[in-house]
């Protein structure tokens, strides 16, 4: 129990008194002490599941080749790839020269190094002596000389940017701390662009590094006083401009800088006008430019380089065909578009017949994947659905063929043929049509007896398209149901899905999610107490809103890193991230309406006497994004206001917002979850 510490809250007229706000300093021994004993709680009443624990994580081992490498990529003269080993917890990063190969087949090998392999990084030798290890930047120079990285050893998100002679394998003397993820080069590698952060963890400054010289000497390129606004900067494929982005929630403005001339006066391609987002590509003596300026699921446009604001429609606006993207290559462009809540591809050559590329699975998800070349001969495709392991293709542009590069090996006995998927459909209160992604074993019976974990976002326009998980076979295999919903406020049925799920229309994520759990078990799926809600920062502020209104759905509550104090960190402006959240969430600062809807939701100002679901919450020490007193403050307040329930709080004391790092520390903690589930519905 966590001692009460009162502390009053005033907006709008509206007094609040917070028992659990000096949870929020890490730097109290009592908030140490307080997480410390949560951990031990947490342990003890889960010590009879040490054995299931032990053997769901053997189960994910087990069927995953430990000792494998990714399917190569072609930039310049090397394949670029990726490799593990058998035991150890970090890839390693490496390459190896194209040779006299045809330069469109990559190496596979079985897994070991290459044949000529150069390892470039070692992630395990990085992280030597750190719990912790997360790389922020990798970016080869474009003659494939020089090598940009990034640390982080804490989870905090703050990486030391370091620079390597990849002639000598030396590093070079350069040392840059406290700087954001990424970095871009310049032509011919004397600079490299990089971000840093303000109070707030918004990426904020756009530097310029000479190589050789002292940081003190770095070049300030562009500073962004709205606090609602992130920059980036990257480098273009054609590797003809730098891309200066200034992105909102709403509102986007680019400027490119010659990547020949990295001294030069950044350009702007047209000033920022508020809820017009538009994203550049540079092809040869032409811009494009997706937008969706009077375009709500956004069209493409081309601008002359030299006249950039003047914005010529290529592929104009359909409603209900949300673009999401263009890639720009020598002989073709590529689209990626979401339409009926799927993903998909469409191949535009400059001198041909525009034509989508398509697969037969009903539902599945597929993108573009690792196409660092702009004069290539072939697309890079990553394919997967529920019941079909991660895929790589290569679409070759010459003779219309699509060739399968590389499955992701499940060991064992995993035959996909086992398995099954299904596209349900859920209504909505107010007769809205929500679409539901459901994976079972074959046989699964659907008479309400089997049990359903329903997992939800629903939140930044981001979509949970159909994805393979070896962990997730571990509960398929015991007749267990999996299904994602795909709720408003998500992007997959298009701009409007995700308009309807935010600001004052929010409440509707939460409750097209209360409705997929009904039709989930009015349809025989499955049945209230065999049902366990799961979601992870803003899908955690999801499945605790979905415990306060409708704790009956639910027999379990399993909420990661979780946005649940939503409203007191939406009101401090000076904790990270919150001002650029007001254009998704509101400012309830400015706006009492604002203010009077977030407190009707957020989970930890809803905590009511009643009986709720069993509740997993987890979250981390070190984490910038959702921060770790969220889920602390919301797992106090149950204890006290509805003390008959079954709660526990994990706290990865050494991690950020994604948890744990290394891969077998990553597949205890999925291991923890799984058999706290399947005890809970067992």
């Amino acid at each position: 129990m966590a001692p009460r510490k009162p502390a009053n809250r005033v907006h709008h007229g509206d007094e609040v008194i917070d028992e659990y706000a000096w949870l929020i300093d890490k730097d109290d021994p009592d908030t140490i002490a307080y997480l410390e004993a949560e951990n031990a709680y947490t342990e003890s009443v889960t010590a009879g599941q040490a054995e299931l624990r032990e053997t769901v994580f053997g189960e994910i081992k087990s069927r995953t080749l430990e000792t494998d490498l990714s399917v190569p990529v072609r930039h310049g003269a090397y394949w670029y790839y990726s490799r593990q080993e058998e035991g150890r917890q970090y890839s390693i990063q490496c390459r190896v020269p194209v040779g006299d190969g045809d330069g469109i087949t990559p190496p596979l090998g079985d897994g070991g190094p290459l044949p000529g392999e150069h390892v470039l990084l070692d992630g395990n030798r990085l992280a030597e002596g750190h719990e912790f290890f997360q790389l922020g930047a990798f970016e080869v120079s474009p003659s494939g000389d020089l090598l940009a990285y990034s640390t982080d050893f804490t989870g905090d998100e703050r990486f030391t940017l370091r620079f390597k002679d990849l002639r000598t394998g030396a590093d070079l003397p350069d040392v840059l701390e406290d700087v954001f993820y990424g970095g871009s080069w310049s032509a011919d590698a004397s600079t490299l662009h990089y971000l840093t952060v303000d109070e707030a963890w918004r990426p904020s400054k756009i530097w310029r590094h000479t190589l050789g010289t002292d940081r003190s000497a770095d070049v300030l390129v562009l500073e962004e006083p709205d606090e609602r606004f992130w920059l980036g900067v990257d480098l273009s494929r054609s590797e003809d401009y730098l891309i200066l982005e200034a992105n909102s929630k709403v509102t986007s403005e680019v400027r490119l800088i010659p990547a020949a001339d990295p001294t030069a006066a950044p350009v702007l391609v047209r000033e920022r006008v508020q809820g017009v987002e538009y994203s550049v590509e540079p092809d040869g003596d032409r811009l494009l430019i997706l937008h969706n300026e009077g375009a709500e699921d956004f069209e493409l446009a081309t601008a002359p380089v030299d006249r950039p604001a003047e914005w010529t429609p290529l592929i104009p606006h359909t409603p209900g065909v949300r673009l999401e993207g263009v890639d720009a290559f020598a002989t073709h462009l590529v689209v990626s578009l979401r339409e009926d809540g799927l993903t998909g591809l469409r191949v535009l050559p400059k001198d041909g017949t525009p034509f989508a590329v398509e697969f037969p699975e009903p539902i599945y998800a597929v993108g573009l994947a690792g196409n660092p070349e702009y004069a290539t001969r072939m697309i890079r495709l990553g394919y997967a659905s529920m019941v079909t392991p991660d895929s790589v293709y290569d679409y070759l542009l010459d003779s219309g063929e699509l060739v399968l590069r590389k499955q992701k090996p499940v060991l064992g006995d995993f035959d996909a043929g086992d398995y099954e998927q299904f596209r349900e459909w859920a209504v909505a209160e107010d007769g809205t049509r929500v679409p539901i992604s459901v994976v079972c074993r074959k046989g699964t019976p659907r008479d309400g007896s089997a049990p359903c974990v329903l997992y939800g976002y629903g939140s930044y326009e981001a979509s949970m398209d159909p994805w393979f998980s070896i962990a997730r076979l571990s509960l398929l295999d015991r007749g267990v149901v999996y299904a994602v919903a795909h709720i408003r406020g998500g992007g997959e049925m298009g701009r409007r899905w995700y308009e309807d799920g935010k600001l004052l229309a929010k409440k509707n994520t939460f409750t097209d999610f209360l409705a997929c759990a009904r039709h989930l078990q009015q349809a025989g799926w499955t049945s209230a107490d065999r049902t366990v809600a799961r979601g992870g920062s803003a899908g955690g502020l999801l499945v605790g809103a979905a415990a306060n209104l409708g704790p009956e759905l639910f027999a379990g509550i399993v909420a990661q890193v979780p946005f649940v104090d939503a409203l007191n960190t939406i009101l401090d402006p000076e904790l990270p991230l919150t001002v650029t959240e007001w254009e998704e969430w509101g400012n309830p600062l400015e706006s009492p309406e604002v203010y009077a809807y977030m407190k009707s939701y957020s989970p930890y100002e809803n905590v009511e006497p009643v009986r709720y679901p069993a509740i997993l919450a987890m979250g981390g020490l070190n984490d910038t994004r959702v921060l770790f007193h969220e889920p602390a403050k919301w797992i106090a307040r149950l204890r006290v206001v509805a003390p008959d329930g079954a709660y526990l709080l994990k706290t990865e004391m050494g991690a950020g917002h994604g948890g744990p790092s290394g891969r077998y520390d990553a597949w205890k903690e999925e291991a923890f979850v799984l058999a706290w589930t399947l005890t809970l519905v067992s």
